[in-house]
């Protein structure tokens, strides 16, 4: 069992540190950890976010441990040179199209959300974002008008195989969890989400035991901080999906505790902690790790076929939590070493 560990830039390699002494401490037979460079680190040291030896590390593994990328000193560079160009490589190359982000409110912690307590304790669902498509893959620029205003533009699209798949993960998902669906779109004005809301439709028949809705995204926003327990599963576009997992994961209290997992068509996945490098407090041991720990269990469950120790993980986070250890994202004191030391006696 290979895992390529990537852990980028500004807080990537502390909270990546803990997620490997968490996996080395469950002793599975056959496992392997291959670190790599990746992000402006990467740039530094060999001139690409994203070079040619990390990918191929990343194609020979079972599944890939990401931290973070994102280096100010690098915001100068010419676009595909810039840090962030490392993980959308890896999604394009390694055919990683579905995002799964799940949000729910751990006992204990509904102070922290920006919800009634009420309101959050209900939070349980999974987003299903689609990745390889829409306005941040489509053809884009910037072009003069024959007037001479400069009009910048981005080309937003979807065919009905890139649909297709994506509806299959969102209700075999749904087929796991509450058999609850709900397709989010924008299909009143956009004919990209007309065809995507038309595909939904069209798989929903193979699925029989799952009841599926449609919102429009804007609806779907204001849902989330209204009445977030209504959701089981969430399936949404690349953008729409980068935006309503971002605000699930503030209804949740910290961006410090939502893991995530990009997948392939097979069993390669990239599993990532959702919050940034965060560079203003990079290399002060204060980063909370339990995102990344829980994007390691993650990883084992979807990658490796390994509920068991998956769960195990989950249930030290859990227990860790109830008992009162918090970093600075939640109020407390405890930096990034010591939350990953209480998670380890747990587990």
């Amino acid at each position: 069992m290979k895992i390529a560990v990537l852990a980028g830039d500004g807080i990537g390699p502390e909270v990546t540190r803990e997620a490997v002494r968490v996996l080395e401490a469950l002793g599975l037979p056959g496992l392997e950890l291959v670190e790599a460079d990746v992000g402006g680190a990467a740039y530094k040291a060999h001139g690409h976010p994203l070079p040619p030896a990390t990918l191929e590390i990343a194609r020979a593994s079972d599944g890939i441990l990401f931290g973070a990328v994102g280096d100010p000193t690098c915001d100068n560079l010419e676009r595909h040179l810039r840090p962030e160009q490392a993980i959308l490589g890896l999604r394009k190359e390694l055919g990683l199209f579905a995002n799964l982000r799940p949000a729910r409110v751990f006992a204990g912690l509904t102070e922290f959300s920006a919800l009634r307590p009420e309101v959050a304790g209900a939070i349980d669902l999974l987003i299903v974002r689609e990745l390889n498509g829409d306005v941040y893959f489509g053809e884009k620029g910037i072009r003069v008008l024959p007037d001479g205003r400069r009009q910048g533009w981005d080309m937003m699209s979807y065919a009905e195989d890139e649909v297709r798949r994506i509806a299959h993960v969102a209700f075999k998902a749904a087929m796991g969890r509450g058999k609850k669906l709900c397709s989010v779109d924008k299909a009143n004005v956009l004919e990209t989400f007309q065809l995507w809301r038309d595909v939904m439709i069209e798989v929903s028949a193979e699925y029989p035991e799952v009841e599926l809705s449609h919102m429009y995204v804007d609806n779907a926003a204001m849902q989330l901080v209204r009445n977030p327990g209504q959701f089981d599963v969430i399936v949404t576009g690349n953008m729409f999906g980068d935006i309503l997992s971002d605000q699930a994961s503030m209804c949740v209290g910290s961006i410090g505790l939502l893991a995530s997992a990009s997948l392939s068509e097979g069993t390669l996945g990239l599993y990532e902690p959702i919050h940034g490098s965060a560079p203003d407090i990079a290399g002060k041991g204060l980063a909370n790790p339990i995102a990344t720990i829980l994007s390691a269990a993650m990883l084992l469950r979807h990658s490796l076929g390994l509920e068991e120790p998956a769960a195990r993980i989950e249930a030290a986070v859990a227990g860790a939590l109830a008992d009162g250890i918090r970093g600075g994202d939640l109020g407390g004191t405890m930096g990034t070493v010591a939350i990953g030391d209480a998670i380890l006696e747990r587990l």
